[in-house]
C-alpha cells in the first residue's frame, strides 16, 4: 500500500506541477493575498473528484464520445486567450493601484474563473481520466487502489494550497508597477501559449 500510496502521490504532483493557466491563476490570487483558501480548496476538490472518476474507470465513457474532447479544447482555447488578453491590456495600461493596495475581484468572480481554469482544460481530462485512471488499474485490490487514489488527491492539495500560499514568499518582489507589468505580460504569453496549442490540436483532429 505504501508503494501506491507513493505512486499516487508523485504521480499527480507532476502533472500538475508544470506552471499552466490554472497554476498562473493560482499564483497570481496567492501574490494578491485574495481567496487563497477557497480557490486553492476548489482546484483541489476538482482534482479529487475527477481523480476518482479516473481511478473508478469513468474515462472510458469519453471514448462514447469522441467529438467531446474537440468541443472542450475550442471552448476552453476561447476562455484562455480572452483572459490572456485581459492580462496583456492590463501590462499595457500600467494602472495597477488596485493591485498593490491587495484589491482583487471578488469571492464568486475569482471561484468562476477558477472552475473555468479547471474544467475548460482538457489536458486536466487526460492526466485524470486518462493517465492516472490507467495507472491505477496496476493496483487489484481495492485497499491498493485506494492507497493510490488518495495519496493522489493528498498531492493535489498539497501542490495547490503551497502554490497559493507560498506565493506570498514573492510578495516583496511584486511591490511595483514594473513587476507586475511583466508578471502580467508572462501569464498573458502562457495563456496565449495553450490556446494556440488547444486549437492547434482541435483542428488537426478535424483534418
Amino acid at each position: 500500500m505504501i508503494s501506491a500510496a507513493a505512486t499516487g502521490f508523485f504521480t499527480a504532483f507532476s502533472l500538475i506541477l508544470a506552471i499552466g493557466a490554472q497554476n498562473a491563476f493560482v499564483l497570481r490570487q496567492g501574490l494578491l493575498r485574495a481567496h487563497v483558501f477557497w480557490l486553492a480548496l476548489l482546484c483541489a476538490l476538482s482534482d479529487a473528484l475527477l481523480i476518482a472518476a479516473g481511478v473508478a474507470g469513468v474515462g472510458a465513457v469519453v471514448g462514447l464520445y469522441p467529438g467531446l474532447p474537440r468541443l472542450m479544447a475550442l471552448g476552453g482555447a476561447a476562455f484562455l486567450a480572452a483572459y490572456g488578453a485581459l492580462r496583456f491590456r492590463a501590462a499595457w495600461r500600467g494602472d495597477y493601484a488596485m493591485v498593490l493596495s491587495g484589491q482583487s475581484a471578488g469571492l464568486w468572480p475569482t471561484l468562476a474563473a477558477g472552475a473555468a481554469f479547471t474544467w475548460l482544460n482538457p489536458h486536466v481530462y487526460l492526466d485524470t481520466l486518462g493517465l492516472i485512471g490507467a495507472i491505477s488499474t496496476q493496483y487489484q485490490p481495492v485497499a491498493q487502489k485506494l492507497a493510490f487514489a488518495g495519496a493522489a488527491m493528498a498531492s493535489s492539495f498539497t501542490f495547490f494550497f503551497g502554490l497559493g500560499y507560498g506565493a506570498r514568499v514573492l510578495a516583496p518582489v511584486m511591490r511595483s508597477p514594473r513587476a507586475w507589468q511583466i508578471f502580467d505580460v508572462i501569464v498573458g504569453a502562457v495563456m496565449w501559449a495553450i490556446a494556440a496549442s488547444l486549437l492547434s490540436g482541435a483542428l488537426q483532429e478535424n483534418i
